[in-house]
């Protein structure tokens, strides 16, 4: 049995994915498990679906779908997306896919369309793009959107008196369900940090890929992470999310 990697949102940074996967020294052996928001950004994002496909047909591999591949799969699915998709890095995976045969769309579009909202393992480890509100858990969510949006999980966990024992009454119940929870989805730049953070049981694994952070790859048994370099040195002529360069 190889390793278990969760990797970080990636946001069409193909040569940071490549880059995380040498230096962290994947295998065929290692399961991997990704959080979702593979494309919109940098300019590789249907290049990155083409990888992926591709690599699930050679070792375990678990696709949890982040906001930004929900808003892809309506582009595949009806040929439109809503302008704040466009805005947010909608524009760069539009043109990625210029080229594409009819059949090779169809093809990622039920590649998106087989992604998970969420994984739990033999462990209790809970692996979601952004989170869920229901004290009951994921599958007791109201807003199946919420696997995708949600920010009050992270928020709580990082507002966290670290004294609070987990047999307190105060302590979150949705934060008791299970061992570890592994996200994405909002960017660990916003609270001073640039590599995956740990905070309560909760693991956030977006470094900021999207804007001028960092792709992470971690082994979830021994922590150990590696990091690409930034994204913006693999891509110098473009902006990726960054909208104020």
């Amino acid at each position: 049995m190889g390793r278990t990697l969760v990797i970080g949102d990636i946001h069409g940074g193909f040569k940071a994915l490549k880059q995380v996967f040498e230096r962290a020294g994947v295998t065929e052996d290692d399961q991997l498990i990704f959080l979702g928001d593979y494309v919109d950004g940098w300019s590789e994002s249907s290049q990155i679906i083409r990888f992926l496909i591709e690599l699930s047909g050679k070792q375990r591999c678990i696709f949890i779908k982040g906001n930004h591949d929900a808003w892809c799969e309506d582009w595949l699915s009806f040929g439109g997306g809503p302008d704040v998709w466009l805005f947010n890095g909608g524009k760069s995976t539009v043109e990625s896919y210029n080229g594409y045969s009819s059949e090779e769309l169809d093809l990622h579009l039920e590649f998106f369309q087989r992604m998970k909202n969420y994984h739990v393992d033999e462990n209790n480890r809970l692996f979601i793009h952004a989170g869920y509100s229901s004290m009951h858990g994921p599958e007791k969510e109201v807003y199946s959107s919420n696997y995708r949006w949600d920010r009050t999980l992270w928020e709580t966990a990082v507002a966290m008196d670290k004294k609070l024992q987990r047999n307190s009454q105060l302590y979150p119940k949705r934060l008791l369900l299970y061992h570890e929870i592994y996200i994405g989805h909002t960017p660990t730049q916003d609270i001073g940090i640039s590599h995956p953070v740990n905070k309560a049981n909760v693991w956030n694994m977006d470094t900021g890929a999207a804007y001028r952070g960092f792709l992470s790859i971690m082994d979830i048994d021994t922590k150990e992470f590696w990091q690409s370099d930034p994204l913006p040195a693999l891509y110098p002529q473009e902006r990726g999310r960054n909208n104020d360069i």
